[in-house]
């Protein structure tokens, strides 16, 4: 199975939402931006992603937003003060329909200047809950297909790979989990029939870009999937074993994940990529190590950053 990716001469990923932000980390490679020092123009953070995908090929730009971030507040307000014109995006995917990708959406389509595609896997609609033993069953929001379409969006469920951006930009779709260290979300449970059930989380999904001489650039949501696995279905289906640069959360916080760190970088450091950017929910500990041990490639990521590969 592969799908075909054509090569792209750049690609800009702009982190509009994320965990974490410094006004004083310094560019860590040459094509790191980091947003200039202004009290005038702050930046805010929360538990959430957002990255604007800006995709350079033969003199056109195709700018593709995935996720939108917890709430819209903190969306919106980024995107002004980093002078991102969210109403040119051509498409929005989701990279899975937990509620810390899918706040701003509703609201990105009010406002949007035409009818955009909102590219996601059917799952994402799915009743959720977190059921820890210790604590009972919490439900989570979840995603309102009406709304969304009342709101203008054109909703395109897909379970396979798919392109976007004239074939620039690769969709995984449904990832293929081989590892046998990433076993998903513990406590996560969906509502499928008529019962609650284990949740496989099977609409992550992440984001793949050929550029060119340099290899593919992996863009990840939360990778319930696993982000080795993500990166592995990536090259499969990309036809492309070269990887240039992976970034998003890779899911490694809290203490059921912290015996996947390891064999997480273990097999990072085979895949030798040359840039490992974790944002969102790969914790602090996941990072810390990936610092340690992957000196020349980890990036501390910052809210506002645009990476330029």
């Amino acid at each position: 199975m592969t799908e075909n990716l054509r090569e792209s001469e750049r690609v800009d990923v702009t982190v509009l939402v994320d965990n974490y932000i410094d006004l004083f980390v310094p560019p860590a490679m040459a094509g790191d931006h980091r947003p200039p020092f202004s009290p005038a123009r702050s930046l805010l953070a929360e538990h959430g992603l957002s990255c604007l995908v800006t995709v350079f090929s033969g003199g056109r730009e195709h700018r593709i937003l995935m996720d939108a971030g917890l709430s819209p507040v903190c969306l919106f307000h980024n995107a002004r003060n980093l002078n991102c014109d969210l109403g040119d995006v051509e498409s929005v995917v989701l990279s899975h329909g937990h509620f810390d990708h899918t706040g701003g959406l509703c609201d990105l389509f009010r406002g949007g200047k035409k009818q955009i595609p909102l590219v996601l896997h059917p799952d994402a609609f799915l009743q959720r809950r977190m059921n820890n033993p210790a604590h009972g069953p919490v439900e989570l929001p979840r995603l309102d297909a009406v709304a969304l379409k009342k709101a203008g969006a054109a909703v395109k469920p897909r379970k396979d790979a798919s392109t976007l951006a004239a074939g620039h930009l690769l969709v995984t779709g449904e990832i293929e989990r081989k590892t046998g260290f990433e076993k998903g979300l513990p406590w996560a449970e969906a509502y499928i029939g008529d019962r609650w059930v284990a949740d496989p989380i099977n609409d992550d999904q992440g984001f793949v870009i050929n550029v060119k001489g340099k290899g593919l650039v992996v863009i990840s949501g939360c990778a319930h999937a696993g982000i080795i696995n993500t990166v592995e279905f990536a090259r499969k289906i990309a036809g492309v074993d070269t990887v240039h640069a992976i970034i998003g959360g890779f899911h490694l916080t809290g203490p059921s994940f912290e015996p996947v760190i390891q064999p997480t970088i273990d097999a990072m450091k085979e895949i030798g990529p040359a840039y490992v950017i974790p944002l969102h929910c790969t914790g602090w500990k996941a990072m810390h190590r990936f610092a340690g041990e992957m000196p020349g490639q980890f990036i501390l990521n910052t809210v506002g950053t645009r990476y330029t590969f």
